[in-house]
């Protein structure tokens, strides 16, 4: 069971506070299981990897006061707002797929406890009747590991559809309007209000509360500062002479960007909502294929003895080899 972490006040905070809570309840407190659940006034948050023109309808957001912000975490480009629950998970762990397992297994049962068809699917998301209603990214810091994700409780269907632009690769292969047909919401198959679903929530999963003081929350502010400079917002894409980019089943979309120089690799950046199982993900694969030639049996030959799945969630070296080549 887990410890329930707990404000000293009902103050609405903005979406980076709680990303700075996470970070602050993974490197102070010294509980194994942490788990605490947040509301936002609308907001968009986008992956760590991920372009924020080909997610994030900008234009959108400004005109309908809709936040926008980028996570350290990977996966896609969520919305959220105060019919939607967001969960936090904390645990003295280093193994992701462990990690993932056990968290979206728990909340599964939480779920099939209110008598719903509940189930973790293999690409961390948790379904009611086959339809996604919690979709989650992860995180890891040294000796911890940082799960986060949404809840639909219920949301803004207009403004989930046009708050986050899908890129090319999602369109073609749901269209916007299937999303409909691929998500679904407690207050669907709930007749209880989102405050007692809350309860059954800390109830179902914590054993015990973690009280924070004014003090902590004065350092978790601290914490709050980096997510809102520009240059973390924004992202460093650098300019580059080939793009490549797919949608691979099970993995996601996945956007390289490749610097050649005399038509060898000089420079790699993946962006996407495929999950990294590494931070430094883009880093790990470059130190792989700089200098190599951007052809099948070139990269084949770099990546020898390694499995690029050791860093991207599900993603196999033939199928990496075949984005960057096709």
């Amino acid at each position: 069971m887990m410890k329930y972490l707990s404000l000293p006040d009902n103050a609405t905070r903005i979406l980076p506070f709680y990303l700075a809570m996470e970070e602050f309840a993974a490197r102070i407190i010294g509980e194994d299981d942490i788990f605490f659940q947040w509301q936002v006034e609308p907001t968009v948050i986008f992956g760590r990897n991920q372009l924020i023109a080909n997610e994030v309808n900008v234009e959108y957001c400004r005109e309908h006061g809709i936040a926008f912000y980028r996570r350290r975490s990977g996966g896609g480009c969520v919305y959220a707002d105060q019919d939607n629950i967001m969960f936090s998970y904390i645990t003295r762990s280093d193994e992701v797929q462990t990690t993932f397992s056990r968290y979206t297994s728990a909340v599964a049962t939480m779920l099939q406890g209110l008598g719903l068809n509940a189930s973790a699917s293999d690409r961390n998301d948790v379904l009611i009747d086959g339809l996604k209603v919690s979709g989650n990214a992860f995180y890891h810091i040294p000796g911890r590991s940082i799960v986060h994700g949404t809840m639909l409780f219920d949301t803004n269907m207009e403004h989930m559809l046009n708050a986050i632009t899908p890129s090319r690769e999602k369109l073609s292969s749901k269209g916007v309007e299937s999303v409909r047909n691929h998500i679904t919401t407690l207050s669907e198959h709930l007749s209880m209000d989102i405050e007692t679903f809350k309860r059954h929530v800390r109830e179902s999963l914590c054993d015990g509360e973690i009280k924070l003081t004014a003090d902590d929350v004065a350092e978790i502010e601290k914490l709050t500062l980096p997510y809102l400079e520009p240059s973390f917002l924004w992202g460093n894409d650098p300019q580059c002479e080939v793009e490549r980019g797919g949608r691979i089943e099970g993995v996601g979309s996945i956007h390289a960007s490749v610097e050649l120089k005399h038509g060898m690799i000089q420079d790699l950046r993946l962006k996407g909502d495929f999950l990294p199982l590494r931070e430094n993900a883009s880093d790990l694969l470059l130190d792989k294929l700089r200098g190599a030639k951007l052809d099948t049996n070139t990269l084949r030959a770099a990546l020898a003895g390694c499995d690029v799945g050791q860093w991207i969630l599900n993603l196999s070296n033939e199928q990496l080899i075949t984005l960057l080549t096709n």
